[in-house]
Parts: structure tokens; C-alpha cells; sequence
């Protein structure tokens, strides 16, 4: 099973990202190195969907293009699901075309879910996202 080891500041940056973003999906991307997340880049929700996110891809590249020069790499993508679980929708299994972890937030619930999953060839298996 992969694994992720989030700082519990950015986690709950993460998480915060997710309940300011409420009602709309936000996204973003967790950089660092190993399996070890060393800095939080949020996103911008483009789609501007309760339902459906896409990072802006002009600040995805910029972002990229950070996490190189810092010498990380992108260890995960982490949206939210602001009236559903914290589970892939098929739309998330069709469009997962990095070899990365996936972080869902799902706020259906009275307490904000963090579940973690890596999707290769349609097939969804969950991942340990731990906040250290």
C-alpha cells in the first residue's frame, strides 16, 4: 500500500482549503520528497463546480515548474467532494492520468473525511495518508 506523511499544518491547510471552498470543489497539489509532503500549493478550481474540478493549467505549470526548482516532486493531487464521499467518482477514475496519489476530502459528513488512492488503468486501490 503507498503511503503519504502530511505535516499536520498543511493537512490542515488542506482541509481548511476544502471548508473555505465550500460549495465548490477546490483542488491543489501537495509537493516534497520520499513520501513525505514538504509544501501545499492550492489550486484554483477552473470548473468552478460542486461536482467536478480542473486545476487552472496555466498555475498548474507554474506550479510544476516551482516544485522543480525546489528540487520536490509532486507526491500528490488532493480535491475535495463538498456533498459526497471521500471516494473516487468515475470522472475522477477517467481523468487520473499521473502516477501520483490522490487526496479526497469529502465534507458530506459532520467531520471533514481525508482518504487517500492511487488510480492506474481504471482501477482504484487506497493509499495511508497519515498527518504527522
Amino acid at each position: 500500500m503507498r503511503q503519504i506523511e502530511i505535516p499536520a499544518g498543511i493537512y490542515d491547510m488542506m482541509v481548511g482549503h476544502a471548508l473555505s471552498g465550500s460549495p465548490l470543489e477546490v483542488c491543489g497539489i501537495l509537493a516534497g520528497r520520499g513520501d513525505r509532503v514538504e509544501h501545499i500549493h492550492q489550486g484554483r478550481n477552473v470548473d468552478a463546480s460542486a461536482v467536478s474540478y480542473e486545476l487552472d493549467p496555466r498555475q498548474q505549470l507554474e506550479i510544476e515548474k516551482q516544485i522543480r526548482k525546489d528540487g520536490r516532486k509532486m507526491l500528490a493531487i488532493y480535491h475535495s467532494h463538498p456533498g459526497g464521499p471521500a471516494y473516487p467518482s468515475p470522472k475522477d477514475v477517467s481523468l487520473a492520468f499521473w502516477d501520483t496519489v490522490y487526496i479526497i476530502i469529502g465534507l458530506a459528513g459532520g467531520e471533514p473525511d481525508v482518504r487517500a488512492f492511487t488510480m492506474e488503468d481504471g482501477v482504484v486501490s487506497e493509499a495511508a495518508v497519515r498527518a504527522v
